[in-house]
């Protein structure tokens, strides 16, 4: 679980993200992730770059910690990123979602 001390990384707002971002996903609903999620951004070294694995059913927000961590990486070290996708629908979804 997330300690009590650092329950505000469960806001989006906390984890340095551009408003343009921030208010794309409010507009979505999105505010706020599960515990799980934050847990997986918290984890060693993840935000500079190491390696993450991480296992969720379907429909359980693991795409959000993937474009959290790329969003990241892209705007703090002005990189590109590769997101692999494995149908060509939800990559055509996906493209226009982060557009």
């Amino acid at each position: 679980n997330v300690p009590e001390d650092q329950a505000d990384k469960l806001l989006l707002a906390s984890w340095g993200l551009p408003k343009a971002v921030l208010e794309k996903y409010h507009s979505l609903g999105v505010v706020q992730m599960f515990e799980w999620q934050a847990e997986c951004l918290m984890l060693g070294q993840v935000l500079e770059g190491k390696n993450l694995v991480y296992s969720a059913p379907t429909s359980a927000g693991k795409t959000l910690v993937a474009e959290l961590l790329i969003l990241k990486r892209v705007l703090e070290t002005h990189k590109k990123a590769l997101f692999i996708l494995p149908f060509v629908s939800v990559a055509k979804e996906k493209k226009c979602y982060l557009q």
